[in-house]
């Protein structure tokens, strides 16, 4: 004897709802095998919950539901096994594509985990071993403000001459740069060529702090009597990049090279 399912149990076994199998059934795609002509009710049987999750699948691939309606209406066998071992490939596809994109996503949680604890963790100075990196240099700006970090990038572009223009590329940070009695904004490089105003910074060990916009001179002070007293080195320059820490509001970190 046949088990039969009612239309409520029969859209729990396939995860929707029972206004989707009714339309469904008004649309011809899956009619169930018994409907009640007193009380209207729909019965669906198991070979049914099989043509409803082969449904509920293809739909997953993004298929029409007019497409899937002409590929179960096929009568041979074989192109019903084609068409399905084709969606297989392409599910596969699209889980590899997801667990690719799950894997990058893990690793840049994993980066904003470690920078979180590393904040949580910071107390005064702390050492960074960074690669060798090359600045512009603003030929105007010296200060932060909003107007010049609103649209930053924009004005190192700008400084380029338009036969360079294209050679460049720069990161998405804003820093000051400050060798002496100069002080200037500066833009990291990622792509560039020969031009004026390029400074390149040396690999190896940073002595950094973070610090605000009130206590920044102080900070900057201190790490560099830090740099001569304990590390006996005397910077022939210093960066203060900038830190946003919320709208229209920014921080600093102090980096002073000290050597490899």
């Amino acid at each position: 004897m046949e088990n039969y399912f009612s239309i409520g149990e029969a859209a729990k076994a396939v995860h929707t709802t029972t206004e989707t199998l009714r339309h469904y059934d008004r649309i011809g795609l899956v009619k169930p095998s018994k409907k009640d002509e007193r009380t209207k009710y729909r019965y669906y049987t198991e070979q049914d919950i099989v043509r409803l999750n082969t449904v509920r699948l293809l739909q997953l691939m993004n298929l029409p539901l007019r497409e899937v309606k002409k590929v179960l209406a096929y009568d041979d066998l074989e192109k019903i096994v084609e068409f399905l071992s084709q969606a297989e490939k392409k599910a596969d596809e699209k889980i590899a594509a997801l667990q690719y994109s799950k894997a990058k996503i893990q690793l840049a949680r994993e980066d904003y985990e470690r920078k979180l604890r590393a904040r949580k963790n910071r107390s005064g100075t702390f050492i960074k071993d960074i690669p060798e990196r090359v600045i512009l240099l603003s030929d105007t700006l010296e200060v932060p403000r909003l107007d010049n970090l609103w649209n930053y990038l924009s004005h190192f572009y700008e400084q380029v001459t338009p036969a360079l223009k294209e050679q460049f590329a720069f990161e998405d940070l804003a820093g000051i740069y400050t060798e002496h009695d100069m002080t200037k904004l500066f833009a990291v490089c990622s792509r560039y060529t020969k031009t004026d105003g390029l400074k390149v910074l040396p690999k190896g060990n940073y002595l950094c702090a973070n610090c605000t916009e009130e206590n920044r001179a102080q900070i900057l002070n201190e790490v560099v009597h830090i740099a001569r007293t304990q590390y006996d080195v005397e910077p022939m320059f210093t960066l203060q990049f900038i830190v946003v820490s919320g709208i229209l509001t920014w921080n600093y970190e102090v980096q002073v090279y000290i050597g490899r």
